[in-house]
């Protein structure tokens, strides 16, 4: 079985866990931090298309927040089922990243939230996201910290060192690996790691200009919930770049 077909069937497998554990405003760094982000974002743009839309909560805020047309497309089938039975304004298709079923300059906006860190065709994709957008449309694009969310990387109390330190782990930065790892008991996702260079090198052969890095703390909403995480406050969990389509 290739890799995209396995990572189809974990997702496909796995869909009840994301939506129970990530949607409906279970999710604080959802709820206070990405979908604020998404509608400043988006804020003025009559046409948006959300790539990874899973079961759709970030193109429903933008349906409703902002009145704009938006399409929905995900690769897994029980995502978009849900999606479609939740509803709340968007259009829903079954597409993956990589091929996007919609004509050149299609769209004023796309959105991608935490979809790049699960799939291999990561040029393809995003000069797909191009292709779609307009000339002067804007790409935002919602990644967990390609530098600080490296695995292996995490909070070390070291109390070996005289005196004790801490301080927080970066994993290998620069090796490009894909990873399964067991999110929650028999739960089991495919992580792809990247260097930020190779996003931003593949949007710019794509003619996508960045315009904003966005770097957010971790919300309170997290933090309440993982107070282990208080102490690393200054390490985001989330990157956010903005783009434009040039002419």
């Amino acid at each position: 079985m290739s890799e995209p077909d396995a990572n189809a069937q974990l997702w496909e497998a796995h869909a009840d866990w994301w939506q129970r554990e990530f949607t409906d405003g279970v999710d604080p760094e959802y709820t206070e931090q990405i979908i604020p982000l998404i509608l400043e974002w988006t804020e003025g743009f009559e046409r948006v298309l959300e790539v990874g839309t899973g079961e759709g909560q970030v193109a429903r805020a933008i349906a409703a927040t902002h009145g704009a047309t938006v399409i929905g497309i995900d690769p897994t089938v029980n995502q978009i089922d849900e999606a479609i039975r939740r509803g709340g304004g968007p259009e829903y298709r079954l597409a993956g990243a990589e091929s996007l079923p919609f004509d050149d300059a299609s769209f004023d906006a796309v959105v991608c939230c935490l979809v790049f860190e699960h799939i291999d065709a990561v040029d393809e994709a995003l000069a797909e996201v191009a292709r779609v957008l307009r000339p002067g449309g804007r790409f935002i694009f919602c990644l967990n910290h390609p530098l600080l969310q490296t695995p292996g990387s995490g909070w070390i109390d070291d109390q070996i060192l005289d005196p004790p330190e801490q301080y927080w782990r970066i994993g290998p930065y620069l090796i490009e690996q894909a990873t399964i790892e067991e999110v929650e008991k028999d739960v089991f996702i495919r992580f792809v790691h990247r260097p930020l260079s190779r996003y931003i090198n593949a949007m710019a052969d794509s003619g996508l200009a960045l315009e904003r890095m966005i770097e957010p703390a971790p919300p309170q909403g997290f933090i309440n919930r993982a107070p282990e995480y208080t102490e690393v406050t200054t390490i985001p969990r989330l990157l956010t770049l903005v783009a434009r389509r040039s002419s």
